[in-house]
């Protein structure tokens, strides 16, 4: 397994090994023992969600889980591909309210790592595209909550395309309206 760190602390790209041959490849996906090895102590994961966007362009996000359940989320790309962002909401933090992002798909194989603190979300990049991620605590609607996907500078590959945006994320607040249940030096 490729692990690469990003520009925010604990955001971490991992990119398993993929054994192909004529009849196609076998990757091991996840693997605590060997992420450890490698010196990568991940947290339990207790859930695994998987959601797919018909129409390029779908951006969801930017969606976080307050403590007592905060989550922290592996995600990858079961079926086309997509732009998968991470931004710092911890207060305090040196790197607060900056983002980072890689591009996910089926092909790559590539994986992000948000840790609990961060903002996650993502936009299609092609049409029937599937996410995956596993999930460090079970869905508590109670600490569901979102910023406006368009208020963090984020450089979406938008390229002309109008993003298509659930009820939820169209009236998040903004960043700056946002006060974060979250603090860098908790942690």
């Amino acid at each position: 397994m490729q692990i690469e760190k990003t520009a925010l602390d604990g955001v971490l790209i991992l990119t398993p090994a993929r054994y192909g041959d004529h009849r196609g490849f076998f990757s091991e996906s996840w693997n605590k023992k060997r992420l450890a090895d490698a010196g990568l102590d991940m947290p339990e994961f207790v859930q695994d969600n998987h959601s797919l966007s018909a129409q390029v362009g779908t951006v969801r996000g930017l969606h976080f889980q307050s403590p007592p359940h905060a989550q922290g989320k592996l995600v990858r790309c079961g079926k086309g591909r997509l732009f998968d962002v991470a931004v710092d909401i911890r207060k305090g933090s040196p790197t607060f309210g900056q983002w980072t992002g890689a591009e996910l798909s089926f092909e790559n194989g590539t994986q992000l790592w948000i840790p609990a603190g961060f903002l996650h979300g993502f936009m299609t990049l092609e049409p029937d595209t599937e996410i995956i991620y596993k999930c460090t605590d079970y869905y508590a609607p109670e600490c569901d909550g979102a910023v406006r996907w368009d208020s963090c500078g984020i450089d979406w590959p938008l390229e002309g395309i109008m993003p298509v945006l659930s009820e939820k994320d169209e009236k998040a607040p903004t960043l700056p309206e946002f006060e974060s249940p979250f603090d860098w030096s908790a942690k």
